[in-house]
């Protein structure tokens, strides 16, 4: 009776898989994954004192001794730190990076020369900024995946009773991701010299300019998807991020087509940071999307780039191994001592996938 039972339980089992096998058949359906990264490359200067006082720190002459060898350590460890967020989705790496800390269009031109990271070839999207420190943002891109259409625009920062502020310009990028109209915003928002509460009312004004720009791009076009990224000095539920710039902890939220979802929210939530300071974690580091790519997160069918999931590339090689700061991000400096590490922040991405045509 026992063996009866079994042969007719094994039939059943048979019958379902046979027939999902001739579902999926059926569907023929494959998906493509595309990866979007945001990462501070922590100071990435030349060793050229080009910028008087602010740039003489990473000259050989300065604090640091930046000469050639540590330059080209860097460079390396970048496009090694780099070169490890492929993945067997995205064998060629992200899609599209975003950077920040980087002095010129020269290092970046730099680094992407470096062995790890010629093969994908990727292309440069630079403007240099009013920065009082030389440090602007920059776009990285696959031309296998994105098409840079030639629009770009910046923003500069006027803080009304400030005039003499200078920072990084957001810079915006638009083209074609996987086929489709998406334009790409990258920031680095003022910092917190003087306190967090003192210096808020300054990424306050960053947060409400790029509140204008992502509502002005989607006036001009509906259908287009936005991406915010950047270093914000700020964490998800501060003011900057969660009220004037609107990024919704839940996607349940994201109702409206210039609604953002903003998924590391609940990164933070669970203790997950891209920069530490004094035992505690914060995630200034995010990534921001309107609801183009949320809209079809729950469904089966991805007929166009859809969230399909988001991290913090906390890998182990980024971290320091031992010491009072294990497992925080293992920087290039510290105290003034040269570590040959990476970058003070970890890097982010959102993976986007879509049905393959």
């Amino acid at each position: 009776m026992m063996r009866k039972l079994l042969l007719f339980a094994l039939a059943i089992v048979c019958s379902v898989a046979a027939v999902n096998s001739q579902n999926a058949a059926q569907q023929g359906k494959r998906y493509n994954v595309y990866g979007v990264m945001f990462y501070n490359l922590e100071n990435l200067f030349d060793t050229i004192n080009s910028n008087g006082t602010y740039d003489l720190e990473f000259s050989p002459r300065g604090a640091r001794q930046w000469n050639s060898d540590k330059y080209y350590k860097k460079l390396h460890n970048m496009a090694y730190a780099i070169s490890q967020m492929a993945t067997p989705a995205t064998p060629y790496g992200p899609a599209v990076i975003g950077v920040s800390e980087v002095e010129n269009i020269t290092v970046l031109q730099d680094l992407v020369r470096q062995p790890e990271l010629r093969p994908w070839h990727l292309q440069i999207v630079h403007h240099d900024s009013p920065d009082r420190r030389g440090i602007d943002v920059a776009v990285l891109y696959n031309p296998r995946f994105f098409t840079f259409t030639g629009d770009s625009t910046f923003q500069r920062l006027v803080v009304p009773g400030n005039p003499g502020f200078r920072t990084r310009d957001q810079w915006c990028v638009s083209g074609k991701l996987a086929g489709e109209n998406v334009s790409i915003i990258i920031n680095h928002w003022p910092s917190r010299l003087g306190g967090q509460e003192r210096s808020s009312y300054l990424r306050e004004a960053a947060a409400a300019m790029c509140r204008r720009t992502v509502d002005s791009l989607l006036k001009a076009d509906p259908g287009r998807g936005v991406i915010f990224m950047g270093d914000l000095n700020d964490d998800p539920m501060d003011v900057s991020c969660a009220k004037v710039l609107g990024g919704k902890r839940h996607i349940a939220d994201v109702t409206a087509p210039g609604d953002l979802y903003n998924p590391f929210w609940e990164k933070l939530a669970k203790g997950i940071g891209t920069l530490a300071y004094k035992g505690g974690w914060n995630l200034f580091d995010q990534i921001m999307m309107s609801q183009y790519f949320t809209q079809h997160y729950q469904g089966k069918d991805k007929p166009h780039l859809t969230l399909l999931r988001a991290e913090v590339l906390n890998r182990e090689f980024l971290r320091n191994a031992d010491g009072p700061y294990k497992g925080y991000p293992h920087r290039t400096f510290s105290g003034g001592v040269f570590l040959n590490g990476y970058s003070d922040h970890f890097p982010t991405e959102i993976f986007l996938t879509k049905e393959a045509e």
